[in-house]
């Protein structure tokens, strides 16, 4: 079963979370659990509210073996794969098994319809044994999703051993924070940012479809060979 961290009354707008952690607890859970809880404060700083809903892959990691063999989606893995398509935004957390992203999260993700992200907001997460591995956000999981045509915050936000109860570079972080807590309330600043700049309120409170950019506008390479792929 999904655990649901957080549901707020008529909440604004839906955040899901996936993690790829494999231990009980993890640090990816961890991670996790600060980035979820941190944007929906954010949108509730910013005068919205949000419901953020936490999803372990490890629990589906059979049926996601499966699908990626027979094509179909058993019911506990298609409800999950529908909660993340349908959510405002995602927040997205693997751990770091040989200088990647972990097996399970990347399958995951493999299994989802490649347009199913298309315009979503989403926090990328990592967490590993040494702040080395943190150019696995820029070099493994912004090109992914950078594919999927998602929106990922500026700020990713990498945990390794020390910053968990550090008291962080004082020259990086608010006083009293550590560089951790630093990092993880920018990008959930992002990322409420971002749910506020799309999705325009229509007749009766409807969401309009997401626009797509011009395509004038110059593309990172990633989406571009996206593009090509798709066409």
């Amino acid at each position: 079963m999904h655990e649901v961290a957080e549901v707020a009354e008529m909440a604004d707008r839906r955040i899901v979370v996936v993690t790829a952690g494999l231990g009980v607890p993890s640090s990816s859970r961890m991670l996790a659990d600060q980035l979820g809880q941190a944007a929906r404060r954010a949108l509730e700083t910013s005068g919205g509210s949000a419901s953020v809903s936490t999803f372990e892959l490890r629990e589906y990691a059979v049926d996601i073996a499966n699908n990626m063999v027979t094509g179909y989606a058993p019911p506990k893995l298609e409800t999950l794969i529908n909660e993340v398509v349908a959510a405002d935004a995602l927040v997205a957390v693997t751990p770091v098994f040989t200088a990647s992203m972990s097996g399970l999260f990347k399958s995951f993700f493999d299994v989802i319809d490649n347009t199913a992200l298309d315009g979503k907001p989403v926090i990328l997460g990592a967490t590993g044994g040494s702040s080395r591995h943190s150019l696995v956000l820029d070099f493994a999981m912004r090109p992914m999703f950078s594919y999927l045509r998602a929106k990922a915050t500026p700020t990713a936000v990498y945990a390794a051993p020390e910053d968990w109860g550090s008291a962080g570079d004082a020259g990086s972080a608010p006083s009293g924070t550590s560089a951790l807590d630093a990092r993880v309330r920018r990008a959930a600043s992002e990322l409420a940012a971002l749910l506020g700049t799309q999705g325009a309120q229509g007749p009766q409170g409807t969401q309009e479809p997401a626009k797509r950019p011009d395509p004038m506008v110059s593309l990172p390479f990633e989406q571009l060979l996206a593009q090509t792929r798709r066409g």
